[in-house]
């Protein structure tokens, strides 16, 4: 910030300013974040599927190793919530869903193309 609470946006020493983070563009701390989750999707995507107790003591089958990718990951989680009738959510580039899901999971992911371990 310059005087007066004006914002610096180009300085002769370090070239443009990023108006987020501050910084020099070329060092620009917030466009890291910006990239995150967006890893292009390979041609073959290997799901693992597993099964979680949680403290409550209810089941929750993951499925791991998808790409970072949010938006694929989001459709995805859509697709096997909206097939399988029931809820689950998005944690960390993987999908949990309520249940022990893992043969209907196994059924779904296979006819999408993904190879699916576990």
């Amino acid at each position: 910030m310059g005087k007066d609470g004006e914002r610096l946006v180009y300085s002769t020493a370090s070239g443009s300013i990023c108006p987020k983070c501050g910084w020099p563009a070329a060092d620009c701390r917030c466009s890291a974040t910006l990239l995150a989750g967006r890893e292009a999707v390979p041609d073959r995507v290997v799901a693992r599927l597993r099964l979680e107790n949680r403290a409550s003591g209810k089941h929750v089958t993951v499925v791991d190793g998808l790409p970072d990718n949010a938006d694929y990951v989001a459709s995805l989680c859509r697709e096997l919530k909206r097939a399988c009738g029931l809820g689950g959510s998005v944690r960390d580039a993987a999908i949990e869903l309520q249940g022990d899901q893992r043969e209907r999971l196994r059924e779904l992911l296979s006819r999408k193309g993904l190879q699916v371990k576990g």
